[in-house]
């Protein structure tokens, strides 16, 4: 039985992200499934960084 994991980004976040780092063509194409998976670290790193610095600022 497969379960489908749900998203912690929101798609609106991944896309921009996928802009940032230069494969949102791929993900029109082919979809999420279609990246490599050095290219999904890639976008995690860059979140965490994001939701770092938000985080600094509020302090």
């Amino acid at each position: 039985m497969s379960r489908r994991r749900r998203s912690m980004m929101s798609e609106g976040l991944k896309n921009e992200l996928a802009k940032d780092l230069g494969f949102y063509d791929t993900v029109q194409r082919e979809g999420w499934g279609g990246i490599r998976a050095k290219d999904a670290g890639n976008m995690v790193k860059r979140a965490i960084q994001l939701a770092e610095q938000a985080a600094a600022k509020k302090t």
